[in-house]
């Protein structure tokens, strides 16, 4: 039931931070920037070793806080066997495809895929994944969503690629479940409009 698992991470705070390329230290930082503003869902992409040993500090952070943790940008089988050892709770694709979705599923990770077209929203939607990364947000809009959810009203999107403080209330408001931020976190006059997202 991969659905209620992003149910209990986006309910309550409908925003997650995506860590990308920062190596352990700056991510550590970032992420306890995160956590005051009240985001407690966090995805660290998965690329290089260095990405790897990002993860797992984070992992190892966020059980002393009680936060979530997923790995992005998991593209083969593989990374979810590696998402799975360095102790994510969730995994993250940019895409949709099927075998990383059911071996995140048969691993107890619960799946998001990127999805961009309506084929792709009804195919994952085939594979019990009403969770799904609209993305990339910014270039697809809000209009996207709104269309989106004529079809399929039951798939709650993830508006994910360039979204920032000035565009995420716009898309919540327009249909999304929530909203992925990345590089927002290093702005400092960003943060306050980031914190009235997550009340």
């Amino acid at each position: 039931m991969t659905h209620l698992h992003f149910d209990s991470l986006f309910d309550r705070v409908p925003v997650m931070a995506i860590l990308r390329g920062y190596g352990p230290e700056r991510t550590l930082e970032l992420a306890r920037i995160a956590w005051s503003v009240g985001i407690d869902c966090i995805e660290v992409p998965l690329q290089t070793d260095r990405d790897a040993e990002s993860l797992a500090a984070l992992v190892a952070a966020s059980r002393e806080h009680d936060r979530h943790v997923g790995a992005g940008t998991v593209l083969h089988a593989a990374d979810v066997d590696l998402a799975r050892t360095l102790g994510a709770s969730f995994t993250v694709s940019p895409g949709l495809d099927d075998e990383v979705a059911a071996c995140s599923l048969d691993a107890g990770m619960p799946h998001l895929p990127g999805v961009a077209t309506g084929t792709e929203v009804h195919r994952a939607r085939r594979l019990g994944l009403r969770w799904q990364k609209a993305f990339p947000a910014a270039e697809l809009g809000v209009s996207w969503i709104r269309a989106m959810h004529g079809p399929f009203a039951d798939v709650r999107f993830v508006a994910t690629g360039g979204i920032s403080a000035a565009n995420a209330a716009s898309f919540l408001a327009g249909g999304a479940s929530a909203v992925a931020i990345g590089s927002a976190l290093e702005d400092a006059t960003q943060l306050p409009a980031l914190a009235v997202l997550t009340r």
